[in-house]
C-alpha cells in the first residue's frame, strides 16, 4: 500500500464542529483524505465515527469548520448538492433497497433519472456492476429474495453505478449475519485495491489492517490517532486506542 495521494486531496475536513443539543459529536475534527486512498475510522460507541462520515455528503450538517470535496466546498442544498451525492457514493447499514423493484432496476435508476443517461448504456454497465459484485444472478430478483450479504452488495453495485469520486462505508457488515460480511468485505476489499477513495466506518478489524491505507481512531468526537494500520495496531500512542484494542483483541 504505497503512498497514492497527488496533488490536492479529495475530501478535506478542517476544524468541523457538530453538536446534537448538548452533545459535541463533533468537537475540531480535522482529516484530508486523498485521491484513490482507503481510510478506516475505528473506535467505541458514540466517538463521533457515523456522523463524520455522514457530514461528508451533507446527510449531517456542520455547526462550524469547513468541508471540502474535490476542491470545491460543500453545497449546502439545491442541485449543486445533488450533484455533489451523486459523486459521493454512499452504503449505510440498512441496504435502503426499493423493495417494488427488481435488483436490476435498483441499480440503474440513479444513473437514468439523476444523471439522464441513456436506459440501454445504463442497464449494460449494471449488469457489469452486479457481476463485479458477484451477484449477476440475482439480477431480475427482488430485494427480499436475497440473503443480507447480497442486498448489501447490490447497495455498493447501486452507489457504483454513479460512478462516484469517492465511496462512503458506514459500518456496512454490522447488521449483517457473521456468515456474509466476508463476502461484503471482499468486495470492499477489491474495490479498494483498484484505486477508490474509501472512507470506511467499521468493526472489521482485519479489513482496517489488510484494506485500509491509513486508520483514524476517535473517541468523544476527536481524531486521537491517525495512522498507517501496521503502526496503529502494533503500537498505538494514545491511552484510549491501546484500552479499545485490548477489549477488541482479546476475545
Amino acid at each position: 500500500m504505497d503512498d497514492v495521494t497527488t496533488g490536492e486531496p479529495l475530501i478535506v475536513l478542517d476544524g468541523v464542529n457538530k453538536w446534537f443539543g448538548p452533545l459535541h459529536v463533533l468537537d475540531d475534527v480535522s482529516l484530508s483524505v486523498g485521491r484513490g486512498e482507503v481510510v478506516v475510522v475505528i473506535g467505541p460507541s458514540g466517538s463521533g465515527k457515523s456522523t463524520l462520515c455522514r457530514t461528508i455528503n451533507r446527510l449531517e450538517p456542520i455547526d462550524s469548520g469547513s468541508i471540502t470535496f474535490d476542491g470545491r466546498p460543500l453545497p449546502a442544498e439545491g442541485k449543486g448538492l445533488a450533484k455533489l451525492r451523486s459523486e459521493v457514493g454512499m452504503v449505510f447499514q440498512s441496504f435502503n433497497l426499493f423493495a417494488h423493484k427488481t435488483i436490476l432496476e435498483n441499480v440503474t435508476l440513479g444513473p437514468v433519472k439523476v444523471r439522464k443517461e441513456k436506459p440501454a448504456a445504463v442497464r449494460e454497465r449494471g449488469l457489469a456492476l452486479l457481476d463485479r459484485v458477484g451477484i449477476a444472478n440475482q439480477a431480475d430478483k427482488y430485494p427480499a429474495q436475497l440473503s443480507g450479504g447480497q442486498q448489501q452488495r447490490a447497495a455498493i453495485a447501486r452507489a457504483l453505478a454513479m460512478q462516484p469520486k469517492a465511496m462512503l462505508f458506514d459500518e456496512p457488515t454490522s447488521a449483517l449475519d457473521p456468515e456474509m460480511v466476508g463476502e461484503v468485505l471482499d468486495v470492499m476489499t477489491s474495490l479498494a485495491r483498484e484505486g477508490m477513495t474509501m472512507v470506511v466506518v467499521t468493526h472489521e478489524m482485519g479489513f482496517a489492517r489488510h484494506a485500509a491505507n491509513r486508520v483514524v481512531f476517535m473517541a468523544d468526537g476527536r481524531i486521537v490517532e491517525d495512522a498507517a494500520p501496521t503502526e496503529f495496531f502494533a503500537n498505538p500512542r494514545s491511552e484510549r486506542a491501546k484500552d479499545f484494542l485490548s477489549k477488541i483483541l482479546t476475545h
